[in-house]
């Protein structure tokens, strides 16, 4: 899978935190960014569970 973030759409809810915290982290203003662990795809399931979790769809999962 490979993870993208609408960083300019992202609110900082931080609900992708919540989810799949292993995966996302938020930046000193909120904004959601991919943790080193993710940035090369993942087959975590909680990455699913996040991009649906996000209130303004800023995370985007798509298969390789």
């Amino acid at each position: 899978m490979r993870i993208s973030i609408d960083r300019d759409g992202c609110i900082g809810s931080g609900q992708c935190t919540l989810t799949a915290p292993a995966l996302f982290a938020q930046d000193d203003v909120g904004i959601v960014y991919v943790l080193p662990e993710g940035s090369d795809g993942t087959d975590d399931p909680s990455v699913r569970e996040a991009e649906l979790a996000c209130p303004v769809q800023a995370i985007t999962v798509a298969e390789d």
